[in-house]
């Protein structure tokens, strides 16, 4: 199992260097973006933050989630071709890995497009929301 972990783990620092490792400054770029929009999106109707709302609203979970995803599904899909094409260069083209590994994908999406719209979805709605206060 640790064998595991340390495979992946040097599978993702590699993906930090070489080919299209542009990405690691794009994507989080977008995400980022698309969640100022989202959290501005709140303030305007002058709703609690994201992570604070989907903890608190159990019945309501799944159309939360679902108005996250609307703002970075079409990252997380993009980023997951991206790594797909990355390990496929690195397959075939460079012959510096003999494996495909399509969890990695999954998760190097996710921590491209996904995290940083939670992380910064609360904040762009508190800090909209100290502008929308002073200005009433």
């Amino acid at each position: 199992m640790i064998d595991i972990f340390t495979r992946v783990w040097d599978n993702l620092v590699a993906r930090t260097e070489g080919p299209m490792n542009l990405r690691f400054f794009i994507q989080p770029t977008m995400s980022l973006i698309f969640a100022i929009r989202a959290g501005l999106r709140d303030a305007k109707n002058d709703r609690v933050p994201y992570l604070s709302r989907l903890k608190a609203s159990k019945g309501q979970r799944r159309e939360i989630a679902g108005e996250a995803w609307k703002d970075v599904g079409k990252i997380f899909i993009i980023g997951v071709i991206l790594d797909i094409i990355y390990q496929l260069i690195l397959i075939y083209g460079l012959k510096k890995k003999d494996m495909f590994y399509p969890l990695e994908s999954i998760l190097v999406a996710f921590g491209l497009a996904i995290i940083p719209y939670i992380i910064f979805r609360g904040p762009a709605n508190r800090i909209a929301r100290m502008f929308i206060k002073k200005n009433k």
